[in-house]
């Protein structure tokens, strides 16, 4: 089997092969490259010992050197090249206490996750695959090197990582490989918040974020998101709905494109219908302010993952909104707009796209054909550029001022009831008529 390695590569190889050393592409680029996909990173596996590497190359950065790792830099692009290592002892579940060197490549490769990323390769040499990652690859399955339970007692996060290539590929996960992570998910506990969040975005982001099923079989969500349990064990017992909660959000999920915040959204978007849930006496399940509870618990969750800032305001604000629809006349979706702030727009009409269609038929076609009127007015709003916000007001504080009004906290008043007078009446936004309304009512 031969894999087109970039020259940049090629180059590191043969640079330490011409110095004595053993070298090879190893791990996920080399099980990319198998798959007819583009590796993100090329990384190298070498016998030569860190310091025997920085004598090779002249431009090298000590990115991992406790490991084993040199980054070598290459026309301004960093590679990471790792010497044969034997890991020690695991002693906090996730990273071992010391490491060997060896020269013996197979030593290397058997302390890896899954035989899909044991696999080295060379010109020279061809492909080393030891562990039959190649035939793992043509079942479309994800297996631990040798045993699974000790794989995941040396680093609890592989456990994660197992149904992150799952939903990545497409693959499944051998059975062995899955009844251990069903006994050890509970050592997730050990790994930090930034490492869970890292591996559930990039789950939630791949091709088949359906895997959140398998994130709840296994007893992975009962560790690092319990929501999510509640999620799919909740039923909804209403004529809007033939999912439980759980799966409606599957569905969700499916209907958005891959872009972090919408993908949040949508699994959040209905995070607290399992705490909302009441039960009429025609037995009909409602969920009566789930979207705002959802916002305050959606917020706690981002904020658990170590979630920055900016999309945990993002994420919360469509999780609160998704579920208001204004009155089908342009002046109300003016208002809406307002109150809600353009910056959920267009994202949020995605999202509540996705949910509808997520929904039992039930007056599905009457509900999408009310979201594409609100769509429509929206996108009419925005391309008038009529008046939403103070800055885009045909007057300024300034000209207040100008006109007579003492700078003072009543001027922001003023200002906001003209704005919410153009709200109303578009054409209204002129200096004359809101200078005009102004004097006359006094407000000067």
């Amino acid at each position: 089997m031969r894999i087109n390695l970039p020259e940049q590569v090629r180059w590191i190889l043969g640079e330490l092969n011409r110095n004595g050393y053993e070298a090879y592409a190893v791990g996920g680029c080399v099980r990319d490259a198998i798959l007819g996909r583009e590796p993100q990173d090329w990384d190298i596996t070498t016998a030569a010992k860190p310091e025997q590497v920085k004598a090779v190359f002249s431009r090298t950065l000590d990115t991992g050197i406790q490991h084993g790792t040199v980054t070598v830099m290459v026309d301004h692009v960093g590679y990471e090249v790792t010497t044969y290592r034997i890991d020690g002892e695991y002693e906090d579940g996730r990273h071992p206490k010391e490491v060997s060197y060896t020269l013996n490549l197979l030593e290397d490769l058997k302390r890896r996750d899954f035989t899909i990323n044991a696999m080295a390769y060379n010109e020279e040499c061809g492909l080393v695959d030891a562990f039959d990652g190649v035939g793992d690859l043509q079942k479309g399955i994800i297996r631990c090197v040798g045993d699974a339970r000790e794989r995941f007692s040396e680093d609890a996060l592989r456990m994660l990582r197992a149904l992150r290539f799952a939903a990545q590929l497409g693959f499944t996960i051998e059975g062995s490989t899955e009844e251990a992570i069903g006994e050890l998910a509970e050592n997730l506990k050990k790994v930090s918040a930034e490492r869970i969040q890292v591996e559930l975005t990039k789950l939630l982001l791949s091709d088949h974020p359906e895997e959140m099923r398998e994130l709840y079989r296994t007893g992975i969500s009962a560790v690092i998101l319990p929501e999510w349990n509640e999620m799919m064990e909740t039923e909804q017992q209403n004529p809007h709905h033939c999912y439980s909660v759980g799966e409606h959000t599957i569905a969700v999920l499916c209907q958005v494109p891959a872009e972090r915040a919408l993908r949040y959204a949508a699994l959040l978007h209905d995070v607290a219908k399992p705490v909302c849930k009441t039960r009429d006496i025609d037995f009909i399940d409602h969920f009566h302010g789930h979207p705002e509870r959802g916002e305050e618990m959606a917020r706690d969750i981002m904020r658990r993952l170590k979630m920055d800032n900016a999309t945990t305001d993002f994420v919360c604000g469509l999780v609160k909104y998704h579920d208001r629809n204004p009155e089908l006349s342009k002046k109300a979706v003016r208002r809406m707009v307002y109150r809600i702030g353009t910056r959920y727009y267009p994202q949020l009409f995605v999202l509540k796209k996705a949910d509808i269609l997520a929904q039992s038929n039930y007056r599905k076609q009457e509900k999408l054909a009310a979201l594409a009127q609100y769509e429509s007015f929206y996108h009419e709003i925005i391309d008038n550029q009529e008046c939403l916000s103070l800055k885009e007001l045909a007057v300024t504080g300034a000209d207040l001022i100008e006109a007579g009004m003492k700078p003072r906290k009543e001027l922001g008043a003023v200002l906001q009831k003209l704005l919410e007078l153009v709200i109303e009446d578009p054409g209204k936004n002129t200096k004359e008529y809101l200078m005009g309304y102004t004097l006359e009512n006094l407000f000067i």
